[in-house]
């Protein structure tokens, strides 16, 4: 579907000829793109969870060496609160400050 700048129609090919919507087909368009819009945003936090979780599972072994062998596990203790508080961070889930370390 395409829109003509021009007007505030909704547009659609049929047959090879351009048709504008009819009102209910244009009021059921537009609630498909709220709805998908609104679906990508869940999308998104999903990924950005997905990885969270990776990368929180990849630090899993350190924290245990390091309990192990009583090394000082704090900067990992601290990277890995910063992984579980990305949801509160603002932007997210679409601008996300991604914490790092060197201890992995």
């Amino acid at each position: 579907m395409s829109t003509d700048m021009n007007d505030d129609n909704i547009y659609q090919y049929i047959n090879g000829e351009l048709v504008a919507l009819s009102p209910e087909e244009k009021s059921s368009y537009l609630a498909e793109v709220v709805a998908w819009e609104s679906n990508t945003n869940v999308r998104l936090m999903d990924d950005v969870r997905k990885k969270r979780n990776h990368l929180l599972l990849q630090s899993d072994w350190a924290i245990i060496r390091a309990l192990e062998t009583g090394a000082d596990y704090t900067a990992l203790h601290q990277y890995r609160q910063q992984l579980r508080d990305l949801p509160q961070q603002e932007g997210f889930p679409s601008n996300v400050a991604w914490p790092t370390t060197n201890l992995l």
